[in-house]
């Protein structure tokens, strides 16, 4: 009687291939080992001889791994730990994305204005800066040529004032003082001398905002005159007048706000210069004497006058006179 090597019959033949069972009808069968009272193999088909091939149960979940049993938070089974929110497609282009921004992304009609826009305005950029730069720069070719197309331009919004830097620092301290002939009640007389730029001192003084208008306009407008005129008061050029209407008005601005007893017919104008002290520490000997340029009297005309001031009137004497 032929015998495989196991002791089967001849027509006991090895299967080809390991029994396969489904999960559902092998169930769970726990591991074998002394608990096992069977004393079955691990992964043995109940009913198999020992020492024949285990049957794999290929359509059985592995169970878990070390690492997933280690896992002190396992995912539960059907969640997904990084879900797609419904309708969006995780390789989908964002809208706009790619597409040309800025000018790019107007139509061409509007690229064109754009683009002349652009170009105006670095030409007036550049223009701006030429025209400063040449008013700085020393006396040259262009600017004796040139020179009041340059002013012109630069005066008076872009003026520009190096006195506060060398090679000519500041020095000296300058007052603007006033004084007015007032025709009254009791005839016509003449008021003390008024330091217009102290008033402006003190209203800046402790302020954390200090006005611009008390900092520079008067300041401003006495340089612009002084700038324009000889040591005659005589006038050097077409600038010359419009200085001496510009301090005009402001001295006028100043009076009209306060009690005058009268009308103002005319007032004078003066400077006084004062050399800065040298420092304690320093020998140098420097002469504080304030000096004093006194220009002549100047009679109030309606144009010198801020509107609403309630001082129009009809020409006096002496405007009649000149």
């Amino acid at each position: 009687m032929d015998a495989d090597h196991g002791g089967r019959a001849a027509d006991e033949g090895k299967p080809v291939w390991p029994e396969v069972t489904s999960p559902s009808a092998a169930g769970h069968r726990p591991s074998g080992g002394a608990d096992d009272p069977a004393g079955r193999i691990p992964g043995a088909r109940p009913g198999s001889t020992p020492g024949a091939a285990p049957a794999v149960d290929v359509g059985a979940a592995p169970q878990g791994s070390a690492a997933e049993a280690d896992d002190p938070h396992p995912t539960p089974a059907g969640h997904d730990p990084h879900p797609t929110p419904a309708g969006h497609d995780p390789h989908s282009t964002p809208a706009g994305h790619g597409q040309g921004g800025g000018i790019a992304a107007l139509s061409l009609p509007y690229q064109v204005v754009a683009a002349l826009a652009l170009s105006g305005i670095g030409l007036l950029a550049c223009l701006h800066l030429a025209m400063v730069f040449f008013h700085v720069a020393p006396s040259n070719t262009l600017t004796k040529r040139h020179g009041n197309a340059v002013d012109e331009w630069v005066y008076p919004e872009f003026e520009q004032n190096w006195k506060l830097f060398a090679p000519n620092p500041l020095q000296q301290n300058i007052a603007v003082h006033v004084r007015a002939e007032v025709l009254g009640p009791d005839g016509r007389r003449t008021t003390r001398w008024t330091s217009l730029s102290r008033e402006d001192g003190e209203a800046i003084r402790g302020s954390l905002l200090p006005s611009h208008v008390h900092q520079n306009e008067l300041r401003r407008a006495w340089d612009f005159y002084t700038g324009s005129h000889d040591e005659q008061n005589r006038a050097n050029g077409l600038r010359g007048e419009l200085s001496e209407r510009y301090i005009r008005r402001i001295v006028m601005l100043r009076l009209s706000g306060r009690d005058n007893g009268g009308t103002v017919e005319r007032i004078q104008i003066r400077s006084a210069v004062t050399a800065v002290g040298a420092p304690e520490w320093s020998d140098e000997k420097i002469d504080t004497q304030a000096t004093y340029r006194v220009l002549p009297w100047w009679t109030v005309t309606p144009s010198d006058l801020p509107e609403g001031s309630g001082q129009d009137r009809a020409p006096g004497a002496a405007e009649v006179a000149k």
